[in-house]
């Protein structure tokens, strides 16, 4: 069993996030999912950029931070989409964390994660806000910084890929990262995390 954090996208905490829990809750993983907005969410992608602004990135980040201060030290992180920047910012103060699962989304890589830092992303190919040239760079930052990263890039997807509620929704690919998700956790409650990053087949 794995101690998770999830941290919502920029529309703020909604089914997607609620259903991700729980599918990692019936594996036996504890799984808590910070409300980031306190209870406002967003109809629409520019709705929640808006939305992040009026709140401000400080107070979501101490949010953040708040949520993580009764959980192991080890807690794995999970980012959906912003939830990957609000990572970003909270790994500084969690040198322990068992590993990181960024999901649409991805930050510059954290200079300051440890060595062996397992972490794995799943990204559209391409997306929208992580182009080819960013991607590439974030796998070469991990390399030199020595973490145990994987990058799984899904050809032909919309960026929020796993939610059912978008357009941007697409079956295969959202079967095929929560078969990887789900592994990625087991490894981490095994501590071994192993194989490469792909393309969608």
């Amino acid at each position: 069993m794995v101690t998770v954090a999830l941290f919502h996208s920029v529309y703020g905490r909604r089914t997607v996030e609620l259903r991700a829990a729980q599918r990692l809750r019936v594996l036996g993983h504890e799984v808590h999912v910070p409300d980031l907005y306190a209870g406002r969410t967003a109809s629409s992608l520019d709705a929640g950029f808006e939305l992040k602004d009026e709140i401000g990135w400080d107070t979501i980040v101490g949010r953040a931070h708040a949520s993580l201060d009764e959980l192991p030290d080890d807690t794995a992180l999970i980012g959906f989409s912003m939830g990957a920047g609000v990572i970003h910012d909270l790994l500084p103060d969690r040198s322990a964390t068992a590993g990181v699962l960024l999901l649409h989304g991805l930050a510059d890589f954290p200079t300051w994660a440890r060595p062996g830092l397992p972490i794995q992303l799943h990204i559209a190919a391409p997306d929208i806000f992580a182009p080819p040239e960013r991607i590439a760079t974030w796998q070469a930052t991990a390399i030199r910084r020595e973490a145990s990263a994987q990058v799984f890039t899904y050809p032909g997807v919309g960026h929020f890929y796993t939610d059912e509620s978008l357009p941007d929704y697409n079956r295969e690919a959202a079967t095929l990262t929560w078969q990887r998700a789900i592994d990625f956790l087991g490894t981490l409650e095994s501590g071994h995390v192993n194989g490469e990053g792909k393309n969608l087949p």
